[in-house]
């Protein structure tokens, strides 16, 4: 039996009266006024989670006013970013957990949900299910799952819809741990890499590795046939791994990372390895890593070496490499490197901050000429330091002669030449103090 609304009352028409002049009604919202429009919005709705503390009727009730309002104020605002919509998702969550507060009949709040879900121009709703089952009590989770296997067994001939219906149902029984249905979905549509993740971690929280692990290689199975599938899991190898310690087979799991390690070697998979090679051995396995470096791709070999602390095999591979090579590198890879470089291998700092310099003027990116400046300006210290001047002035030259039309550069990089980078002006703070003095 549904309970009765409670009567409008002085609390209800403040907060209303504040949800009103937080929505703007009229007003425009662009793209860059969405992020203090939604924090607005956000203040309203704290108001209403007092209210629910206390009444969660009269809060489903300012809740519902709430979602309605922002139906009406889709077409008046950009939501590129997706915030609003994010907004609107959660007060869906709020409005169910009110009502659970409230004591209202689960199927109720169920099937004004669906009808909620099926009555959506907008796409607030747009699987909401994922969201609203982490809310849900048991009893509404078993509402949830019957409504919508009515749907499924109806659409059984609409291929898309029964689908979308089939992994709402996935997404329920998740919610509500229950592993048998989630199996029995699973065998009535389309088996999924994530699914095995999901039908494992429910056998791992029931303490059954063995069979956890029987899952996850059926899941790495359907993912290695080569094909992109829907629904890829990215945890399958480490979950794999993490079992199989837990079985006492911890040397099969340090052979699947080595292996995984080989065939890419990178900061996560070598992070992996580490995991499951004991404190005790990692010196032992140490030069068998550096091995795999070294003809690993050179993003990945400057990352690793970095943290593992080989200065000096780093600076040997980068002499190695030409400059071309390195600028195609990202300024996130080559800059931590120039910086750990620079003291004690100069010749190489200067090469990695000329192709950072390079790198910019050569693609044209004018918003970042005074990055530019200031490799050139550090990669001429570099050089200078190592002993290497007639290389910097081969670098001057090439610039000189490749950008000479670019009238926002050239000027600044003929002082850095002469000596007055960007690093020999005051700064903003010593600029200030000579004012105050004068």
């Amino acid at each position: 039996m549904a309970k009765k609304k409670p009567k409008t009352t002085t609390e209800t028409k403040i907060i209303e009266y504040a949800i009103e002049s937080a929505i703007k009604p009229g007003d425009f919202i662009g793209y860059n006024e969405g992020w203090s429009f939604i924090s607005g919005l956000e203040k309203v709705n704290e108001q209403i989670d007092g209210v629910a503390d206390k009444n969660p009727l009269q809060a489903v009730d300012l809740i519902e006013t709430f979602i309605a309002v922002c139906y009406e104020k889709a077409e008046e605002i950009d939501d590129s970013s997706g915030s609003f919509g994010m907004f609107v998702e959660e007060l869906f969550c709020s409005w169910v957990d009110s009502r659970q507060k409230g004591k209202c009949d689960p199927g109720e709040t169920v099937t004004r949900l669906l009808s909620w879900m099926d009555d959506d121009d907008y796409g607030f709703t747009y699987q909401l299910e994922k969201s609203v089952s982490k809310v849900l009590s048991k009893q509404g989770l078993n509402e949830f799952a019957a409504a919508i296997r009515i749907r499924f067994d109806a659409e059984r001939n609409k291929d898309h819809h029964h689908r979308q219906l089939g992994e709402t149902l996935k997404t329920i029984y998740a919610a509500g741990r229950d592993l048998k249905s989630y199996v029995s979905i699973c065998e009535e549509t389309e088996l999924l890499p994530k699914d095995c993740e999901i039908i494992a971690g429910l056998l791992l929280s029931r303490r059954k590795p063995a069979k956890a692990l029987e899952w996850v290689e059926k899941g790495l199975k359907i993912q290695k046939d080569g094909r992109l599938y829907r629904g890829s899991s990215y945890n399958l190898d480490t979950m794999k791994r993490d079992i199989l310690t837990k079985l006492g087979r911890s040397e099969e799991a340090q052979e699947d990372a080595w292996q995984n390690f080989l065939k890419h070697p990178d900061e996560f998979s070598h992070k992996e390895l580490i995991r499951h090679i004991p404190k005790q051995q990692r010196i032992e396995w140490h030069p068998r890593i550096l091995e795999v470096i070294n003809t690993a791709p050179l993003s990945s070999a400057i990352t690793l070496l970095l943290r593992l602390q080989e200065n000096e095999r780093l600076a040997q591979r980068l002499r190695k490499t030409s400059d071309g090579s390195i600028e195609f590198l990202s300024h996130y890879t080559i800059n931590p490197a120039a910086e750990k470089l620079a003291v004690d291998y100069p010749d190489v700092a200067a090469k990695l901050y000329q192709a950072m310099g390079l790198r910019i003027i050569n693609a044209g990116k004018s918003k970042y000429y005074d990055a530019a400046l200031s490799n050139f300006e550090q990669a001429k210290q570099c050089y200078e330091e190592a002993d290497l001047e007639p290389v910097w002035m081969e670098t001057v030259e090439k610039v000189m002669n490749n950008h000479a039309r670019k009238y926002s550069f050239m000027p600044g990089f003929k002082q850095v030449v002469a000596g007055k980078g960007p690093s020999t002006e005051p700064s903003i703070i010593e600029r200030a103090k000579t004012r105050w003095k004068k």
